[in-house]
């Protein structure tokens, strides 16, 4: 408790905020990699400070929370509602605190489809910052590359290796998964310029704020994992273990506000390795992590057979 005290009043100080005017240490849940504090001042101002741990996990987990700076910069850029950054500190990010609570059942059907069309718009919008190259802005994987299958095929190589590394329980042995992935790379020069993908919007990443009645979007939050590339990639997430084309509000959200959503051959299978990429890390981190046998069940049970579709697809593909 002495740490988090003494490592926050510093992370304050950086910012420029009076150290003395903290009042409070809050653990807020949710996050699965970072250490994450709400903290509380004095005036009744509240912060998120995250922490990266020490330890990297995948090879792409490095100097996450540069990431996540650059995802809250693009995203006052565009006017979307996400944390802005006061300081990021070496291992420390401090942000502004977003109102609202994690998406979740509670919300009613009829309340659900003006949020999902809400949602599709600020994607949108997201989706119309661009960056000076493709790849993770964190250095983790090296400089940015001047083109996406350049970027794409070593974020995936790199993921391959660690899974080899750790040894993870895959339904197919990793080179196979390596060779399918290879025959997709045509569908990836269609991507020409990079934009922001934030990669990480399950619902729990997405704040509804009810303060003012009817919920709106509080927030889009953990933007840890985001990278410069394709904005189709941001579809995996937005439908984890489903199919954004079922998502009729949130297309015609995104539409409405611009975003290019068409699902054509190249996109199928863009899509598809983008699945391919996210299902493969969800397996690959219960190793590092040391997932409990419930997750690894449920990884096993759910995560295993989308990974398994994604690469039929692939395989199945007809680009000519």
């Amino acid at each position: 408790m002495t740490d988090s005290w003494a490592r926050a009043r510093g992370v304050l100080e950086a910012a420029g905020v009076p150290p003395d005017r903290l009042a409070r240490i809050r653990p807020l849940g949710g996050g699965t990699y970072n250490t994450v504090e709400e903290l509380g001042l004095t005036d009744g101002s509240r912060y998120v400070l995250k922490v990266e741990p020490s330890a990297v996990g995948l090879s792409h987990e490095s100097r996450l929370l540069v990431g996540e700076a650059e995802f809250c910069r693009g995203a006052a850029e565009a006017g979307v509602a996400a944390p802005r950054v006061l300081v990021l500190d070496g291992p420390c990010l401090l942000m502004t605190l977003c109102p609202g609570d994690p998406w979740d059942d509670s919300l009613s059907a009829a309340e659900q489809v003006p949020l999902r069309t809400e949602l599709g718009r600020q994607v949108a919008r997201l989706h119309e910052v661009t960056g000076p190259g493709f790849g993770y802005p964190t250095g983790a994987l090296g400089p940015l590359a001047p083109d996406w299958r350049t970027a794409f095929t070593a974020m995936f190589d790199a993921l391959l290796d660690d899974a080899r590394h750790y040894g993870a329980p895959l339904p197919r042995p990793v080179d196979e998964v390596a060779a399918v992935v290879r025959t997709a790379g045509d569908a990836l020069d269609e991507v020409t310029v990079p934009r922001l993908v934030h990669f990480d919007l399950w619902p729990g990443n997405i704040l509804v704020d009810r303060a003012g009645g009817e919920p709106r979007v509080g927030g889009l939050i953990d933007g840890e994992r985001m990278f410069w590339g394709d904005p189709l990639a941001d579809f995996v997430s937005l439908a984890l273990l489903g199919d954004i084309r079922k998502d009729e509000a949130f297309l015609q959200g995104y539409r409405e506000a611009g975003g290019r959503a068409v699902f054509g051959a190249s996109a199928r299978v863009r899509l598809a390795l983008y699945r391919a990429y996210l299902y493969l890390i969800m397996l690959t981190e219960t190793v590092p992590r040391a997932a409990g046998p419930d997750h690894l069940r449920w990884v096993q049970e759910r995560v295993s057979p989308e990974l398994l579709a994604a690469l039929d697809e692939i395989a199945e593909a007809d680009l000519s």
